[in-house]
């Protein structure tokens, strides 16, 4: 065997030894019955075709590879983002195993979360008892201060109602009555997790400002110099939530975070396991009613929540993932005149270095074309940043966004000489990607995990700046928010650039007249 205790081969050796190839050629031709490699070969070239492309952007039924994920993914974020909250959906262990399973491949850490575990007599017969004894063991099991509920789509598709059964379990004592329990209907089937992670978190705001579902009256609204901070669903939230609070820091400015789950995904090996850590406090959600101000960083994650908000009487600025200089700038600006501050001289230091570092490399990334998918929030600020560069973000997908955002991305290409040509995409997938990266080549691809594959089909290299990130580690540690982030940005297409340079410059005599020490 090409395996023993005294030889360890890891995977992508082993499976190239002798025993191996022969057990797969043996499965090829004996199991799968495939059409000949010449004939795979055709399709394989046709699909690559204009012909297909025109085919393939005429569909209207079928979604294949969606860049997206469904709603009770958002809203396990949210509740991950309070204090000493557990995450409770109302659905099936399945779906909550794939929910815990994604953020802890992508943060590196367990992500709790827990499931009324319904199956088929809970479908036929409603959830309500599945309801009673879980509330009741997660409260009694894990210690939790408030319990966050969402739904899945079996709960959905039978019309479960989460007010009336998180009443009828108080009322047979699966948790105290005074205890919190906000709640969100979050149907898989539609919207994706930033509809989610939306809806959940105004189901937060709304329980604790709206008088708990009805048991205690309404808070009252008094106002103060605070600022209230939304970051939105962000994959990068460890490092970015700590770079926004530095540079409210720097302000001397009172701010009310809502929702942080960066300490709960970054906590230390020390001997004790967390299953809580950080977050929101109760009280400091009960506070941010109060503040002057709610600054949102994500437009299109948050609608319902910034309406809600407005409607009690705050000013709510609206803002895109502050990607690089301009989108920085806006932040910064919104902060100053919040809090009628000047800018720090600390602040005004990291924009020149900014500046420094964007003039010492923009050649290289100058002309440049790219291809993007992702959350529409982070595409706005993806593509200003890239556009800053000289660059031409030539194709531009969300599977989540609408046509009010791709009208709002293409002001922006309009804005700017290398914006010219350049297409948004709403509501397409990667399948339809793939069309675009072999008809309409680019140079690069940003985007999460799955564009790997992208990337050896088409010959595209990818740069990984969108959640999920699984094959990579710690990217979630770095900010991609703020001139620090914009740093951080800058490095990784750089990068991409320099290793991508030096793979087609590598063979000697041959490519190498650019495979130079010096860039």
């Amino acid at each position: 065997m090409p395996q023993s205790a005294d030889k360890i081969k890891d995977h992508e050796l082993l499976f190239r030894e002798p025993e191996y190839q022969e057990l797969f050629k043996s499965k090829k031709e004996n199991f799968e019955f495939n059409h000949s490699e010449v004939r795979i070969a055709e399709i394989r070239d046709w699909t690559k075709s204009k012909e297909y492309k025109d085919k393939n952007f005429a569909r209207e039924a079928l979604v294949v590879n969606p860049a997206k994920a469904c709603q009770p993914l958002g809203a396990v974020f949210v509740a991950n983002g309070f204090a000493k909250t557990l995450s409770f959906v109302h659905g099936s262990q399945g779906c909550v195993a794939y929910y815990r399973s994604h953020f802890s491949r992508h943060f590196k850490e367990p992500t709790s979360c827990v499931s009324s575990s319904m199956t088929e007599d809970a479908a036929v017969f409603g959830g309500l008892n599945n309801m009673i004894d879980g509330l009741a063991n997660a409260y009694n099991l894990y210690k939790p201060e408030m319990i966050a509920v969402s739904t899945t789509c079996m709960a959905e598709v039978i019309g479960d109602d989460l007010d009336a059964f998180i009443k009828n379990s108080k009322q047979k004592g699966s948790v105290p009555a005074e205890f919190d329990v906000p709640f969100a209907h979050t149907p898989a089937f539609v919207g994706s997790h930033i509809t989610g992670y939306d809806n959940a978190l105004v189901g937060v705001l709304k329980h604790f400002w709206d008088g708990k579902a009805g048991t205690t009256d309404p808070l009252v609204r008094t106002p103060d110099d605070s600022i209230n901070f939304i970051g939105g669903f962000d994959g990068f939230v460890v490092g970015n939530m700590k770079e926004v609070r530095r540079i409210f820091e720097l302000f001397g400015a009172k701010v009310n975070i809502i929702c942080d789950p960066s300490e709960v995904w970054n906590t230390p090996t020390d001997g004790e396991f967390r299953m809580y850590a950080g977050g929101t406090t109760k009280a400091e959600v009960e506070a941010a009613l109060n503040a002057k101000a709610t600054i949102v960083f994500q437009e299109y994650c948050c609608e319902k929540t910034t309406k809600y908000i407005a409607e009690k009487g705050q000013e709510v600025v609206v803002l895109n993932a502050p990607v690089g200089v301009a989108g920085t700038d806006r932040f910064i600006m919104e902060v100053a005149r919040l809090t009628g501050k000047p800018v720090p001289a600390a602040l005004e230091k990291e924009r020149g270095q900014l500046v420094d570092a964007l003039a010492d490399s923009q050649a290289h990334l100058h002309g440049k074309r790219y291809a993007l998918y992702g959350d529409p929030d982070q595409l706005i600020g993806y593509t200003e940043f890239l556009l800053e560069l000289g660059a031409e973000p030539a194709h531009i997908l969300a599977t989540n966004g609408g046509t009010e955002w791709a009208g709002k991305v293409q002001k922006v290409l309009d804005a700017s000489p290398y914006g010219a040509g350049c297409k948004v995409y709403p509501k397409r997938d990667l399948w339809h990607l793939r069309s675009l990266l072999n008809t309409e080549p680019v140079d690069f691809l940003i985007g999460n995990t799955y564009g790997k594959y992208l990337e050896r089909d088409c010959g595209t290299p990818l740069i990984r700046l969108v959640f999920p990130i699984f094959d990579r580690h710690h990217y979630h540690r770095f900010p991609t928010w703020g001139y620090e982030g914009g740093l951080r940005l800058l490095t990784m297409l750089l990068d991409e650039f320099f290793e991508t340079l030096d793979a087609n410059t590598i063979v000697p005599g041959k490519t190498d007249y650019s495979y130079d020490i010096i860039r």
